[in-house]
């Protein structure tokens, strides 16, 4: 790494470090350019030399409290016997941390960053390489991919290889089980439910495992298509 590389480096640190101890501190509603450039001994002029907009330096800092989950989330799938049980496991690990903290979740997962938010991702773990330290190699593609359909078709796509769904049903399940997340996380996240955050996590998981379970759904409804 040369020296210019080394200065952006460290200055990313700077910035995206305050910004997680105010987030730590106050919540992640309460960032702002100039809060960031105080507590980092900058001015805020600065900081857009390396951030061209204050969601992307929300989302670096909430990758930081992102860590029990990435930790994790290969500690459920190795438990799987199968593809399928992985897909299922790897839903329930997310609902877990999800649930837990929503708002690191929706600046990492769902808040609009722009064009090309997968470069994001690489440019963070480039900055925190340590952070892959206990992924294995075969998760780390889908710890790379932000958008959560793609990170749950790869898993599927296993699972029809090895005969456990069909390939006809993989778009469905995908798609349903995200929606399944997203109506439960989005009623949590707006305070929508008084549903506790481990009850959330449950009733969406049982959900999810419902739907992937029972194939016999999609079939009815691609003959119901058909018909029409």
């Amino acid at each position: 790494m040369n020296k210019k590389d080394l200065k952006k480096s460290r200055m990313w640190k700077y910035f995206i470090d305050s910004t997680a101890e105010i987030i730590q501190e106050e919540g992640i509603e309460k960032i702002t350019i100039r809060k960031v450039a105080d507590r980092a001994g900058y001015n805020s002029a600065t900081i857009y030399n390396y951030f061209s907009e204050v969601s992307h330096l929300i989302f670096f800092a909430s990758m930081k409290f992102l860590k029990p989950y990435t930790d994790e989330v290969a500690i459920y799938m190795q438990r799987a016997n199968n593809p399928l049980d992985q897909y299922i496991l790897a839903w329930e690990c997310f609902c877990k941390h999800s649930f837990e903290t929503p708002e690191i979740f929706n600046a990492v997962f769902i808040m609009d960053l722009g064009e090309n938010p997968e470069k994001l991702l690489k440019d963070y773990y480039k900055t925190y390489p340590s952070d892959l330290i206990n992924i294995p190699e075969e998760l780390k593609p889908i710890l790379f991919e932000r958008n959560v359909s793609k990170r749950g078709r790869s898993v599927l796509e296993s699972a029809s290889k090895a005969g456990y769904i069909k390939e006809e049903n993989i778009d469905a399940i995908n798609e349903i089980t995200i929606l399944i997340w997203q109506g439960m996380f989005t009623n949590i996240l707006n305070n929508r439910r008084t549903y506790k955050l481990d009850e959330a996590a449950t009733i969406t998981m049982n959900y999810i495992t419902e739907i992937v379970r029972n194939e016999k759904m999609f079939e009815f409804n691609q003959m119901k298509n058909t018909s029409d």
